[in-house]
């Protein structure tokens, strides 16, 4: 299959540079993941190692397992069999005498501190300014100083390029600008690991770009990150590398040159011969 990917309307800034890195050690290792709702086996034994600094787009159509996934990563979801270790902790569990122990809930939040999660709807609460929204689980949750907080949120406003926004509430703001806060959210809690399902799906074309921006920028600060997207111009720009789920299984995962100049899955071909003529 020829390189045939039409230039994109909602193609991120910096897509032509994507930088050459050196990645780190694994921060999340996933084996054998198995993950049922009743009789629809939505993960068959999943295996997949991401390293740090390394930016792994995940795509595939509806149903084909990819937002569970991260979704179990998060502990949002518990898996049936497998393993997944993000971040230094054993998702999930703790180990005992050979054996795993299953966590209580404030364990799981503890290891989830580690793992920033953007979701498809910005979850925002609309009660309190974009600054608060930000500062709020750091204060609450790590009990961290409110003036050292407050400067971080500003810092982080700026970064994803929306400093003269804090005193605004979310209803104020375009969906675009509401995603661009969820991400400062998360960044606040400084996570090892950034986890994105579909972070742009529920905003207007013309929106879409500033959020992907913003991703670019992250990744090509080192930030480790697992998108789960349709965003093909984003794959491009910023991914080392790119994975592709069907039925519940990784039909094929490699570097975007090759994932989109030479996919060896037919499920490949059929897939970017379809998201590419929309």
């Amino acid at each position: 299959m020829t390189d045939a990917t039409p230039p994109s309307p909602t193609q991120p800034r910096g897509a032509a540079r994507r930088p050459a890195k050196s990645l780190g050690e694994p921060i999340v290792l996933i084996e054998n993941v198995r993950k049922s709702f009743g009789d629809n086996h939505v993960l068959r034994d999943v295996s997949m190692t991401i390293r740090k600094g390394e930016v792994v787009v995940i795509c595939g159509r509806s149903g084909s397992g990819k937002s569970t996934l991260l979704r179990c990563i998060d502990q949002l979801e518990t898996i049936d069999g497998g393993t997944i270790r993000a971040a230094g902790h054993l998702m999930g569990f703790r180990e005992k005498n050979g054996r795993r122990v299953p966590l209580r809930d404030a364990e799981i939040a503890r290891q989830q501190r580690d793992l920033g999660m953007v979701f498809q709807n910005f979850n925002l609460f609309p009660h309190i300014s974009v600054i608060e929204n930000i500062m709020l689980a750091p204060v609450r949750i790590l009990k961290r100083s409110r003036d050292e907080v407050k400067e971080e949120a500003r810092e982080l406003l700026a970064r994803v390029g929306l400093p003269e926004k804090e005193n605004a509430y979310p209803r104020q703001l375009s969906g675009g600008q509401q995603q661009r806060v969820a991400i400062a959210r998360a960044l606040a809690m400084k996570p090892q690991v950034m986890l994105f399902d579909e972070p742009t799906s529920a905003l207007d074309p013309e929106m879409i770009s500033e959020v992907l921006g913003v991703m670019v920028d992250l990744s090509h600060q080192g930030m480790t990150m697992i998108v789960v997207t349709h965003e093909m111009g984003f794959a491009r720009a910023a991914a080392d590398r790119v994975v592709l789920m069907h039925g519940g299984d990784i039909v094929e995962e490699s570097p975007p040159e090759e994932f989109f100049t030479a996919p060896k899955s037919e499920h490949t071909r059929l897939f970017l011969s379809k998201i590419l003529s929309h």
